[in-house]
């Protein structure tokens, strides 16, 4: 999609400007939109709002839409693009959704920039905006049609039939369909849990299927968020941990997420921290009954061995490839670990760790830990566009060569 030539020309001049106040329009734009529109923060995470974060990935994800649309050199925005679609299916957005956005959000552009936005600013970067929503709102239909899912009725009824406390703080749901079949999904993908919170507030969590398709539940291994430096523990994980019993009747949005296991000869690198650790069982999983001769490399961090979730399963799924190395990091306790290989204390290193040539890289875990990973990775020669990642709630990190 293109720009009209008239507001190309006002983008280019004003989008330094607009890049510069990027985050302080989408911080006026949230408190506007929820205070007309209350109904949507039982669409938007609380947690993200309250640190900041989604104001920030908005910022980034428009300003970065606009320079795709006046720059031809700028980086292919198809994979955020992709990426945004995912998420606002499994978190139910609707086409109507967009226009309230667009409203709110033109008036926090105004709002922040005063006089500087004259009737043809806010024309040609409203036009920006509808560009990215059309794009986004045609995705998403495909995406809910694909998956059987109508849009306005997004979330499905799942039993909790099986739960398993695998460390302090992480535990396993199966979850069966309530009715009707399990849909299909992809390993790496997701889905979101909207609870109804006491007070009355309703808030939805994604969290990785850490098994593989096929069966006739999903399992999602969840762990308990403990609030630090001032932020609150985790409302969703917390109350699933209280709450979330055989029997527990919970609502479950499609499977979503565009990182996916392919069933491609290439070696897998899979790098993992804390939590994050869940989609790389999955993948473990899949190996083990379609690709046991794949060549795969297991590099993962966390707090210690008795945080670490999914290990006996994984070590389990590792001993039955032909050709699986992994390797641990934990920040105390590394000398106690009862590892296969001594485990490393301190924190991830990878400069001297195998990395198989032509391999693709699988990450997950913390923004911070991915992004020290990844430079880590492009100095050892991997291309950018074979390291995959998966983070869930906003992104607030490109894909591009940092």
């Amino acid at each position: 999609m293109l720009l009209s030539p008239e507001s190309e020309a006002i983008v280019k001049a004003t989008a330094g400007v607009v890049a510069e106040n990027a985050e302080a329009i989408t911080a006026r734009f949230y408190p506007h939109m929820f205070e007309a529109n209350p109904e949507l923060l039982k669409v938007f995470n609380k947690a993200n709002q309250a640190i900041g974060e989604q104001p920030k990935a908005l910022a980034a994800s428009v300003v970065a839409y606009a320079v795709h649309l006046i720059d031809p050199n700028a980086p292919d925005f198809g994979p955020i693009m992709q990426r945004i679609a995912h998420k606002h299916v499994s978190l139910g957005i609707k086409a109507t959704d967009y226009t309230i956005v667009g409203r709110h959000l033109m008036w926090a552009v105004g709002d922040v920039l005063g006089g500087a936005v004259t009737p043809e600013v806010a024309a040609a970067w409203d036009e920006v905006y509808w560009l990215f929503g059309a794009q986004l709102i045609a995705e998403e239909a495909k995406l809910y049609a694909l998956g059987g899912t109508d849009p306005d009725q997004p979330w499905r009824k799942y039993k909790v039939v099986d739960r398993d406390d695998e460390t302090e703080g992480v535990f396993s749901l199966e979850l069966a369909p309530v009715e009707g079949d399990l849909p299909t999904h992809h390993v790496g993908q997701y889905v979101a849990i909207a609870v109804d919170l006491p007070g009355g507030e309703r808030q939805p969590r994604q969290y990785t299927i850490s098994g593989v398709p096929g069966g006739k539940s999903f399992r999602l291994t969840i762990k308990r968020a403990k609030g630090t430096d001032g932020v609150p523990d985790g409302q969703v994980s917390n109350w699933l941990g209280d709450n979330a019993q055989v029997g527990t009747i919970l609502d479950v949005s499609q499977p979503s997420g565009d990182v996916i296991l392919d069933q491609s000869d290439e070696p897998l690198v899979l790098v993992s921290a804390g939590i994050g650790i869940t989609p790389m069982a999955a993948i473990l999983e899949d190996l083990v009954q379609h690709q046991p001769k794949r060549t795969v490399r297991i590099y993962h961090a966390d707090r210690n061995h008795g945080t670490q979730a999914l290990y006996q399963r994984m070590l389990g799924q590792s001993m039955q490839l032909k050709d699986s190395v992994g390797e641990f990091w934990y920040e105390e306790g590394a000398d106690l670990a009862p590892t296969r290989r001594p485990a490393h204390e301190g924190y991830m290193d990878l400069s001297d760790v195998e990395i198989p040539d032509g391999c693709r890289v699988f990450m997950c875990g913390s923004l911070e830990f991915m992004a020290n990973a990844r430079r880590q990775l492009l100095a050892r020669g991997v291309p950018a566009d074979r390291i995959d990642y998966e983070v869930f709630g906003p992104d607030l990190w490109a894909r591009q060569p940092q």
